[in-house]
C-alpha cells in the first residue's frame, strides 16, 4: 500500500495526462487498504484472512461532459492508458450542467486537522487469535448459552488521497481494530441468537474482548422463550444499537441528491420543526479518533463540525458540487466518493445528544410498550416517509423490561416519530452513528 506522498505521485502522474489529453478538469482519488481477520469457533482456530488492494479513479471533463475510471494498476502507463479511455468516454457522453469539481474558492488550504486515525501499531494474527478466543471464550461461559458461532477480531489500515487539477492535494491514513462473538441459547426450535461486536481506531481503546463476548452471551440467553403481544398502539423504546438507524433516514432524507430528484419525505422541511424542541443531532468529522473523521472531504473542502437538527430545527442540507449546482446553493463539505464515479453526499460521525432522562427514567409510565434490539427488512419508503420493520426485543410493563417478544411489526411515520422522540442520557460514543436509547410514542404494533 502506498504511502500519502506516493499516492499523490501517482494521482498527479494521472492529472498531467488528463491535461495531456485535452481535459479542460480533472480529478483523481486513490484508496488502498490492508487487513488482517481471525475467525475461532468453539475454542479452535478456524479461518485466518488477510487482503490487501489500492485503486485509482480519475474523473475528467471537457465542458459539461464528464467520464470516470478506475485502474488496480497503478504503474504510469497504466495510469495514462486509463485516462485516454476516460477522455474517449467522456467525449460521448451526455452534457451535464452540473457536472464540475468543487469550487475553487472553497477548497481546504489550511494543513488537515491531526485527527489521531493511525495509532501505526501492528497486531499480529496471533494476538488477533487471543482476542478472538477471549471473546467466545466469555459468550459461551455465560449459562444457557449452549452453542457458538465464532469469534473474531480484525486490523486494517486505509490510505485516502485526492489531487485534482485546480490546485488541490491531500491524504490521510488510518487504522482499525474490531471484536466480536455471536452465540447461541437454548435448543430445539427454542434457541436464539445474539452477538456483540465493537469498533475503534486506536488498539488502546478498543473495549476488552472478554466484555465483548460476555454481553454476547447475555444478551442471547435474555432472548430465550419470547412471548406473544397483541396488536396495538404503543410506546416503543429503541435500543441504541438499533436506533442509530433513525438517523440513517434523516441523512438519507436530506442529502443534495434526495432534494434535488424531490425524493425526500423532509423535501419542504428546511427550517422548520423536525423534532422536538431540545433536540440536537450533531454531525463531526474532526473527532480525535472517531471512525468517520476526515480532514477533507472527498471533493477536497474541508469538513467541519455541524448542528444538522438545532433544538428540533433541521438546519439545512448535506451538499456536494453537483447537487448543490443543482439546487443554486453552495456545497457543504459532505461530499463522499469511491475511485469509481462522481462523489454524492452524506454524514461522518453521527450523534444524537443524549436527553435528560435515563433508560429507566424513559420507560416509566410506559404501562405496556416493546424495547426493541433488532430490525429486520428495509420497509421505509423515502418519499413518504412510511415506516415498517419487522422486530423483537422485549415487552415494557409498568416500566419494566419483561420477557422476550419476537415476530412482530412495528409502524409509523418517520416525520411522526421524529416529532414524538425523547432520548435518554446514556449516549456512548462507540459507533459511526450513536444515540442513546430512544423512546417514540404513538407507533403501531402488529404481534399475534
Amino acid at each position: 500500500m502506498l504511502s500519502v506522498p506516493e499516492a499523490l505521485d501517482r494521482l498527479n502522474t494521472a492529472l498531467a495526462a488528463a491535461r495531456q489529453a485535452g481535459a479542460d478538469a480533472a480529478d483523481a482519488v486513490y484508496v488502498g487498504d490492508l487487513s488482517t481477520g481471525v475467525q475461532v469457533r468453539l475454542g479452535a482456530l478456524e479461518d485466518v484472512g488477510s487482503s490487501e488492494g489500492e485503486e485509482i479513479g480519475v474523473r475528467l471533463f471537457f465542458g459539461t461532459r464528464s467520464a470516470s475510471v478506475s485502474t488496480s494498476d497503478l504503474g504510469p502507463d497504466a495510469l495514462i492508458a486509463s485516462v485516454e479511455r476516460a477522455a474517449a468516454m467522456a467525449r460521448e457522453t451526455p452534457e451535464d450542467p452540473y457536472a464540475g469539481l468543487a469550487p475553487e474558492d472553497m477548497l481546504l488550504r489550511a494543513a488537515p486537522h491531526d485527527l489521531e486515525l493511525d495509532d501505526g501499531g501492528v497486531a499480529t494474527p496471533e494476538t488477533l487469535k487471543e482476542m478472538a478466543l477471549a471473546a467466545e471464550a466469555a459468550a459461551r461461559a455465560v449459562p444457557g448459552v449452549t452453542n457458538s458461532e465464532g469469534g473474531s477480531a480484525s486490523i486494517g489500515r486505509a490510505t485516502v488521497a485526492i489531487a485534482t487539477s485546480h490546485g488541490f492535494e491531500g491524504g490521510y491514513s488510518g487504522t482499525s481494530y474490531g471484536t466480536s462473538a455471536s452465540v447461541i441459547a437454548g435448543s430445539g426450535n427454542g434457541m436464539q441468537r445474539d452477538y456483540a461486536y465493537r469498533q475503534a481506531r486506536h488498539l488502546a481503546d478498543l473495549e476488552a474482548a472478554e466484555s465483548i463476548g460476555r454481553r454476547a452471551g447475555e444478551r442471547a440467553v435474555r432472548r430465550l422463550n419470547p412471548v406473544k403481544l397483541k396488536s396495538g398502539a404503543m410506546p416503543i423504546v429503541f435500543d441504541p444499537r438499533v436506533g442509530a438507524g433513525l438517523l440513517g433516514h434523516l441523512i438519507g432524507a436530506i442529502t443534495g441528491s434526495a432534494i434535488a430528484r424531490k425524493t425526500s419525505f423532509l423535501l419542504d422541511a428546511r427550517g422548520g420543526q423536525v423534532f422536538g424542541k431540545g433536540i440536537t443531532i450533531r454531525d463531526d468529522p474532526h473527532r480525535p479518533r472517531g471512525l468517520r473523521s476526515k480532514p477533507f472531504d472527498g471533493e477536497g473542502l474541508p469538513t467541519a463540525p455541524l448542528a444538522i437538527i438545532d433544538d428540533g430545527v433541521l438546519t439545512g442540507w448535506l451538499l456536494d458540487s453537483a447537487s448543490a449546482r443543482q439546487l443554486g446553493e453552495r456545497p457543504t463539505g459532505h461530499a463522499s466518493r469511491g475511485v469509481s464515479g462522481p462523489p454524492g453526499a452524506g454524514a461522518t460521525n453521527l450523534y444524537m445528544e443524549a436527553g435528560d432522562l435515563t433508560p429507566k427514567e424513559l420507560m416509566a409510565g410506559i404501562g405496556q410498550g416493546l424495547y426493541v434490539t433488532e430490525l429486520i427488512g428495509h420497509g421505509v419508503n423515502p418519499v413518504t416517509g412510511d415506516y415498517s420493520r419487522g422486530a423483537s426485543g422485549f415487552l415494557i410493563e409498568n416500566g419494566e423490561l419483561g420477557p422476550a417478544v419476537a415476530e412482530i411489526t412495528i409502524a409509523g411515520n418517520l416525520k411522526d416519530m421524529f416529532l414524538n422522540l425523547t432520548p435518554a442520557s446514556d449516549l456512548e460514543f462507540r459507533r459511526a452513528v450513536d444515540v442513546p436509547t430512544i423512546r417514540v410514542d404513538g407507533m403501531t404494533v402488529a404481534g399475534a
